[in-house]
């Protein structure tokens, strides 16, 4: 077998890239995981907060940060590696109390404007680096879910809304970014995935994998996939990644 290639880093968006959207991730993905770490080193680049990276990513039982060398919540404003916190970011000191409020007000404003099949409940969702606001609320069933997203794909809501914010707030220097099924990710300028690679600047790593499904323009995605210091690869499920991964590195 050949040796651990430290200076080679996957990067992986967890939601429709390593497993189904919202899913828990498969033992079996997670055994391939496992093994591509004897390749080279791993890293999990997530908008999500850790404790729901870690409901999806711990087929193990054992925590994520354990599982991998590095975690990088919420687009990396919130960073572990080998299992500690070497960083953490606050979007509320960041901007202050005012701004965030006036945003969230207008948020669920212009949200109680939109009819759905259905609505439940967290609609925003306050999280260290990032605010998430989902129409069809985070407490929504997985049909509920899937409902939204059928909906959304016709209907366009979470593109309107992003139009909306842009126009309310032009200088607030904020970024309206749409990922998975049924959300926006709102944070400062700059607060996205590509954040994440600064924590890797000094550990002597010269080639940098990014693997992810939202890689369009708008799509949370699609800033550190474009990025000129990674080699961005788009997939359309956690199968596809996989597949990628060994002609990459197991083809011989």
């Amino acid at each position: 077998m050949a040796e651990l290639d430290t200076s080679t880093i996957c990067l992986f968006d967890v939601d429709g890239t390593l497993t189904a959207p919202r899913q828990r991730i498969t033992d079996e993905m997670e055994e391939f995981l496992q093994k591509l770490t004897t390749k080279c080193r791993v890293a999990l680049v997530g908008g999500s907060d850790l404790k729901k990276i870690n409901e999806q990513m711990s087929a193990s039982g054992e925590h994520v940060i354990q599982r991998y060398e590095f975690v990088f919540s919420e687009n990396g404003l919130v960073a572990h590696k080998n299992g500690e916190l070497i960083h953490k970011e606050s979007i509320v000191q960041y901007f202050g109390e005012e701004k965030l409020q006036k945003f969230i007000n207008f948020a669920l404003k212009s949200m109680s404007e939109i009819e759905l099949p259905c609505k439940r409940g967290t609609f925003v969702e306050f999280r260290s680096g990032l605010i998430n606001v989902c129409p069809v609320g985070r407490s929504c069933s997985q049909a509920e879910r899937e409902q939204f997203a059928a909906f959304d794909k016709e209907h366009h809501v979470r593109e309107k809304l992003v139009e909306k914010f842009k126009k309310q707030f032009p200088d607030l220097g904020l970024q309206f970014i749409i990922g998975g099924q049924i959300s926006i990710d709102v944070y400062p300028d700059g607060w996205d995935k590509r954040y994440s690679l600064k924590h890797l600047e000094n550990e002597g790593i010269k080639t940098f994998y990014f693997f992810g499904d939202k890689t369009n323009p708008g799509g949370n995605d699609h800033e550190i996939f474009a990025d000129p210091r990674t080699i961005g690869h788009t997939v359309t499920s956690p199968d596809d990644t996989r597949r990628q991964l060994e002609e990459i590195f197991f083809k011989n």
